[in-house]
């Protein structure tokens, strides 16, 4: 009977030496939580009845990691949250939540929520049916989380958040869906822009907040970027070659600065135990654009998949008539700034991740990612 005790004791004491070991590893290293769209999705949509998909060809011809097969990346590589992770140290890119193999003990190495045709109102991108708008990205996190309290406790748990990096990246559907006239839920009557940025701006700080009341205390908030200037938008407003559309990239603007002073209100409100980082996306893009040359890039205009007229598709047909039903696909994918219609480059993208990982307060304000992974409050 002694000799059974002492063995189930032993083995209670390995068992647990194994889980506490696991999830030391994981807070000594690079963990994120990815929340937002298409600009980040990671493969969510692939599960998902929805119009908006990036599961084929060529869509990851560039992602090393799956061999040039398409990943639910809405680019040809990898996303920005990929670069930024891999600078930081991730030993590999956090699963989207819907996939079979992010379960488990899969949580603690990062998770990837974000979805593409999601905004911050829940009515954003329905026209594409299946969406996991942010409130209920969040919804997912937290049921992340229980898994997390019943293995780690609640105390375990909230210190393994602390050192987590949340970064959300979200808004730029909920701009397009307001530009579109047609869009059912806006109807004719649609509120000023003065309001709707204050909607958008008040609906995603109730879920930062949610975040923080989780756990989460290292947020990165990347604003809009200057939508504009994406062919989508250029092609829409009927713009010649070169010309943003001023009236889409003004509203941008005016709601960026309204979410810079709420972050800056709710660093002030959550004090030094928690960081809310903005990231300034929009002067980054704007200054690819502009001086494209300068960072090796040929075309900042044109889409290297697909076209600058509806329907904007980038796919690649099959079998005989490939060459025949697949869109236009640029020679060197390096020297363009836009993938398709919508999206960056991966090659735009590293430009844009390394200034958000390097820059001074005009790019990332108070301080860059880089300062922000070795915060401790």
């Amino acid at each position: 009977m002694a000799m059974e005790l002492l063995k189930a004791s032993f083995t209670s004491l390995f068992i647990m030496f194994i889980v506490l070991s696991l999830h030391v590893l994981a807070c000594v290293s690079f963990t994120s939580f990815v929340f937002g769209d298409s600009l980040v999705d990671a493969g969510n949509n692939d599960y998902l009845f929805t119009l908006s998909k990036a599961d084929t060809p060529p869509y990851g011809i560039d992602f090393a990691p799956s061999g040039g097969r398409p990943t639910g990346r809405f680019t040809n590589g990898r996303t920005i949250s990929d670069i930024v992770g891999q600078a930081l140290g991730a030993k590999s890119f956090p699963p989207p939540y819907l996939a079979p193999d992010s379960g488990g003990d899969a949580i603690f190495g990062g998770l990837n929520y974000a979805s593409g045709a999601s905004g911050i109102l829940d009515q954003t991108g329905s026209l594409f049916i299946g969406r996991i708008p942010l409130r209920e990205q969040i919804n997912y996190f937290e049921q992340s989380r229980a898994y997390m309290v019943s293995v780690m406790g609640d105390n375990g748990t909230n210190e393994f958040l602390k050192s987590a990096i949340f970064s959300v990246t979200i808004g730029s559907n909920d701009i397009l869906n307001y530009l579109q006239p047609s869009i059912p839920f806006f109807g004719e009557d649609k509120v000023s822009p003065t309001m709707f940025q204050d909607f958008m701006v008040s609906n995603l700080t109730m879920q930062l907040k949610q975040l923080h009341k989780l756990g989460a205390r290292k947020f990165i908030v990347v604003g809009v970027g200057p939508l504009g200037c994406i062919p989508f938008v250029r092609a829409l407003k009927l713009l010649p070659s070169g010309r943003c559309s001023v009236v889409a990239n003004t509203l941008i603007q005016g709601y960026n600065k309204k979410l810079h002073e709420a972050l800056n209100r709710l660093n002030h409100e959550m004090g030094p135990e928690a960081m809310f980082v903005y990231a300034n996306s929009y002067d980054i893009v704007t200054m690819i654009i502009r001086h494209y040359p300068q960072y090796g890039f040929e075309n900042a205009n044109d889409p290297c998949c697909g076209s600058n007229f509806p329907p904007f598709i980038c796919f690649k047909g099959k079998g005989q008539d490939a060459s025949r039903s697949s869109s236009n696909l640029c020679d060197d994918r390096s020297k363009y700034v836009f993938w398709d219609a919508y999206h960056p480059t991966e090659a735009a993208n590293v430009i844009i991740a390394e200034k958000l990982l390097n820059g001074d307060q005009s790019i990332s304000s108070p301080i860059n990612i880089r300062e922000l992974y070795n915060y401790n409050s």
